[in-house]
């Protein structure tokens, strides 16, 4: 069986598509560690390649597969070093960013391709040889390369199927009435009032209720009570207070207990000058 290069370019383009509906759709699931690992590891060196040897000859097919894995392991962290320093590493700017890379890559192999003749252009030739046919060589390599797919198999349905739990935490975080982190002291006039914004995010791997005690100058002033959040659930409220004594760099502390606790489990604080 001969397959041309063009086609292969078609189907790594298909197999990007169908990852992309399979995140988005189905976040997940098996399908996705399957074609996630070649989409990592073999589909950006391997258009890459066609894009910059486009004839047949510049390299041997034992060349090719090992520089098409080669140009993977070097796209893919540059790619994350351009993100780094622009829109940021997250799921989705990295699915993107290589899909749009191998993309774009792949229709410059394919206008490279239209200037060859088909004698000039790379095929792949696949011979099923019968078991009885082969040497003993080809016999080992074939049972070594059995074992290591159904190892690779095994080892993503575990991982699959027992997840590491992720990371637990809270996000607790302090805005002023203009949506921003105030660093400086607030600056106000004795008998005006302060709005604030509290946020939480939950990351505790599990549903959690959160207590949030106000003081200033160490002396309670109110207390708040979130609903039950559920994991990575946020929760923002406005309060607004009012200083009852002028004086600069008044403490306005904000604990937050959760689940009841009677020991803080985070703690924020504003300056407030009251003229």
């Amino acid at each position: 069986m001969t397959i041309k290069t063009n086609h292969i370019l078609f189907c790594i383009n298909a197999l990007t598509l169908i990852l992309i509906l399979i995140i988005v759709f189905l976040p997940d699931n098996l399908l996705r560690m399957i074609i996630g690992l070649p989409f990592v590891l073999f589909f950006p060196g391997y258009v890459l390649l066609s894009a910059l040897f486009p004839r047949k000859g510049n390299l041997s097919d034992v060349e090719r597969f090992a520089l098409d894995f080669g140009l993977s392991l070097a796209v893919v962290p540059l790619i994350g070093l351009v993100l780094n320093y622009t829109w940021g590493i997250n799921l989705n700017s990295i699915l993107y960013s290589l899909c749009a890379f191998v993309f774009i890559t792949s229709v410059i192999a394919w206008f490279r391709q239209l200037r060859l003749t088909d004698s000039e252009k790379i095929m792949i030739h696949i011979e099923i040889t019968p078991w009885n046919r082969r040497s003993s060589m080809e016999k080992a390599l074939s049972v070594v390369l059995i074992v290591v797919v159904l190892g690779l198999v095994g080892v993503i349905a575990f991982i699959t199927s027992n997840p590491k739990p992720g990371q637990s935490f809270t996000e607790f975080y302090v805005l002023d009435s203009n949506g921003e982190v105030e660093d400086a002291p607030l600056a106000i006039n004795k008998g005006d009032t302060v709005a604030v914004t509290l946020g939480i995010i939950n990351h505790e791997q599990q549903d959690t209720i959160y207590n949030i005690e106000m003081r200033i100058d160490g002396v309670t002033a109110m207390t708040i009570k979130s609903p039950l959040l559920s994991n990575d659930e946020k929760y923002e409220t406005v309060i607004t207070f009012e200083p009852q004594k002028a004086g600069d760099n008044q403490k306005v502390e904000f604990l937050l207990f959760k689940n009841e606790e009677t020991e803080p489990y985070m703690q924020l604080h504003i300056q407030v000058d009251v003229k």
